[in-house]
């Protein structure tokens, strides 16, 4: 059974997280303090014990001139003894109906090992954001800037991350736990992390793709084998969109709109992706690497994802 967590379940996930990545407990104090919450975090139970879990956290991402919500996978997990048996692919599953539920476009998250890359890669995550090989501006130099003032210091902090395209953005509230974390460890150097995302609502962002690239027009064909809705034709043109006829990999309807569109002057080739390619596209990452047509549709980004208490 699925289901979030509570006050009398809290308990259990503490310890299975400390089972699990064997984190020091004033970290754990710092981020169950401030970034834990029952209602975002969901459980696989069996019986009255708490097997398998994860943490749905929310948070801002900036994408193509709008702020959007997306949600962050932190702490995904399942005890020993209970692995093998398809829990966090359930919980995965249910995170997207409640990101769809939510109205939430983008999922994001940053694997802690390599070989979690090809894990996600299950689900329809693509890797979108890389590793840094410089280090970010100091939390402790911001601080001192600021005379120890972490409201100046947010300000400052803001400053240089708030208005940048593809980038995971933090609240007040994000900022200090992030200060807190850091001041654990003396301030280590922090640089951009390694991330995933994947596309809840492919319509939406295409949407909004549209909307901040008038010039495009260009019909694109996305597959997604777990989320049906993702699975359309996107017709981007005028920054609009339109969506139709489901996707069908059988030929079905590429025969249909052979024959609904035999009287229509000729147009330009439909565009095919899957979902996890798509993420990569919207998000401008590696754009160059693709040739064309995708480099001269969808303009290289740096997407950026740091300060997330790793």
């Amino acid at each position: 059974m699925i289901q979030f967590a509570d006050e009398t379940t809290r308990p259990q996930v503490r310890e299975m997280w400390k089972t699990v990545f064997g984190d020091p407990d004033d970290y754990m104090e710092v981020y169950f303090r401030h970034k834990y919450r029952d209602e975002a975090t969901l459980l696989r139970m069996e019986g009255d014990k708490v097997v398998a879990s994860l943490q749905m956290l929310p948070y801002r991402f900036n994408f193509c001139g709008r702020e959007i919500p997306v949600i962050y996978l932190s702490g995904v997990s399942t005890l020993p003894g209970y692995r093998r048996k398809g829990y966090v692919r359930e919980l995965l599953i249910k995170s997207f109906e409640e990101a769809q539920r939510k109205d939430v476009p983008l999922m994001v998250l940053a694997p802690q090992e390599e070989w979690l890359v090809g894990f996600y890669d299950r689900y329809g995550f693509a890797q979108t954001f890389d590793a840094g090989t410089e280090a970010l501006p100091s939390l402790k130099l911001l601080l001192e800037k600021c005379h120890g003032d972490l409201h100046a210091a947010f300000r400052e902090f803001n400053a240089l991350f708030g208005q940048k395209d593809m980038t995971l953005q933090k609240s007040f509230d994000d900022f200090r736990a992030m200060v807190e974390e850091a001041a654990l460890y003396d301030f280590p150097a922090k640089r951009n992390l390694t991330g995933m995302a994947r596309v809840i609502d492919a319509q939406r962002l295409v949407s909004l793709f549209a909307a901040c690239y008038q010039q495009k027009s260009f019909s694109i064909r996305v597959y997604d084998e777990l989320l049906e809705n993702n699975n359309a034709l996107f017709t981007v043109m005028d920054g609009k969109v339109e969506r139709k006829l489901p996707v069908d990999r059988s030929g079905l309807r590429d025969r249909e709109e052979a024959a609904v569109d035999k009287k229509k002057p000729p147009r330009k080739p439909i565009l095919a992706t899957d979902v996890r390619e798509l993420a990569q596209l919207l998000l401008g990452y590696h754009i160059s690497e693709k040739g064309e047509p995708f480099s001269s549709l969808f303009p290289e980004k740096e997407p950026q994802m740091h300060f997330m208490l790793e």
